[in-house]
């Protein structure tokens, strides 16, 4: 039988599904029928596309984990030759000459390539021309095969920030820039945990244009956004929407040195957690570390990840749900990796589960602590087992993952303050964050 409900799936840099708990609506919209003369009969209305779906609850313990990672859970679709459906160059069109464009990764928030007339209603053209030149597309290939993916100018010596799956493994990587203009370039930097590489482009070559860099606290739900990148090989490829959400808790299957995107090595694939962007601008595969810019033209994440229906639903790629790495997480790996070519995290100590406590006569959900190491962060500040972290820096704290996910974006030597749930009191725990060692979980 027909399933006429397919249970949505989840895709990231590599290959697998999770399914979505959750009730989930009509995805797409239908294609406007062509109008003839004189006009036929109105059809009668069909069924949506996706009809919703629902599924049964899960058990009370570990309920808002359920719900949370079926937004975040999402295993892999990379950019590989596989998904290459077309190949090209970019158009070679001229960007508009542009003011504000960072030559460092240091930031100028307040001076943005392309000054807006109208916020609400932001010229598109202007702000594609203005980001295209710091764009490139990245093509990886090794014996076993090729992949394609996106990257973003960040300096003038040459250096691409990327997502680690676009390049892990490859034995020559080439990258092609706005202006058709392809050279030779070599990995300078990977960081699994959080699926960033650097690469540099070989040559020293003139009149690249490093993306001015904005700044992803500054976001708000609704900001207008536009992802621009080579999805399925159609390099200079821009599209446009919304920041549907912030702060979306996004786990991914990342990829280790040991284990690539065309199959070689040994399977280490080590797991990785995002406090991401969630946008509507339509993110394909081969979008994969390509840029995420703000109406201004000003990176603010890079690409990484998105979610899929699956092939079984017969409607694959892009249904409106993206997810971008913050740039405030990313240029700071991006600048360990190109000082040394790896990076440090940051580390707090405990180990948390889905958990819920009494706040008055209310309940919240949150992180609870079921353990607590020794000389750490988190019993230099006092913190317990039993504890419900339900916020870090005032941004709320929903689940375990939400936890992860927050730390992660963080820097070692941060002060934060966590907000916690403590027998029905609130209290407010101040810590500095430290150096994560080597195998230790978050």
């Amino acid at each position: 039988m027909t399933d006429q409900n397919p249970t949505p799936q989840w895709y990231a840099p590599r290959g697998g599904t999770t399914t979505d708990p959750r009730p989930v609506g009509t995805f797409g919209q239908p294609t406007e029928p062509v109008p003839t003369w004189p006009p036929a009969p109105p059809a009668p209305p069909g069924p949506p596309s996706v009809p919703a779906i629902t599924t049964p609850p899960a058990p009370k313990r570990g309920r808002r984990l359920a719900e949370l990672t079926a937004v975040a859970v999402i295993t892999g679709l990379i950019a590989s030759g596989s998904t290459l459906a077309v190949t090209g160059a970019y158009d070679g069109t001229d960007a508009a000459t542009t003011t504000g464009t960072s030559q460092s990764l240091g930031r100028d928030t307040d001076t943005a390539p392309v000054i807006q007339a109208d916020g609400s209603a932001p010229n598109w053209t202007a702000t594609a021309s203005a980001v295209a030149p710091s764009v490139v597309a990245i093509t990886a290939t090794s014996a076993q095969g090729g992949g394609q993916g996106s990257g973003v100018i960040i300096d003038s010596s040459g250096h691409v920030l990327t997502n680690n799956h676009v390049v892990a493994g490859a034995q020559e990587l080439t990258v092609t820039t706005s202006d058709g203009r392809t050279f030779a370039a070599e990995i300078r930097g990977t960081d699994p945990s959080t699926d960033l590489a650097v690469i540099t482009i070989t040559g020293n070559p003139s009149n690249l244009t490093p993306i001015a860099v904005g700044d992803s606290d500054a976001l708000a739900v609704g900001d207008p956004v536009m992802a621009v990148g080579n999805p399925l090989g159609l390099a200079g490829t821009v599209t446009t929407g919304i920041v549907s959400a912030l702060n979306r808790p996004v786990t991914t299957q990342g990829e280790s040195s040991g284990q690539d995107q065309f199959g070689q090595g040994q399977s280490q694939a080590e797991p990785v957690v995002t406090n991401a962007i969630q946008t509507s601008a339509a993110i394909n595969p081969g979008n994969s570390g390509g840029a995420l810019v703000n109406a201004g033209g000003q990176l603010i994440g890079i690409n990484s990840s998105i979610a899929s229906l699956g092939s079984s639903s017969g409607q694959s790629g892009n249904i409106g749900i993206g997810f971008a790495i913050p740039v405030n997480e990313a240029t700071s790996i991006a600048e360990q990796l190109i000082a040394k070519g790896t990076a440090v995290h940051a580390y707090l100590g405990v180990t948390p589960q889905d958990g819920s406590a009494s706040d008055g006569s209310a309940t919240r959900t949150g992180a609870e602590i079921t353990s607590v190491g020794a000389d750490t962060p988190a019993s230099e500040a006092g913190l317990q087992v039993g504890d419900v972290v339900t916020a870090v820096g005032g941004e709320r704290v929903e689940s375990a993952l939400s936890l992860v996910a927050h730390i992660r974006e963080r820097n070692a030597g941060d002060e934060v303050t966590l907000t916690v749930l403590r027998d029905g009191r609130t209290i407010d725990v101040k810590t500095t964050l430290a150096a994560k060692p080597t195998s230790t979980t978050p």
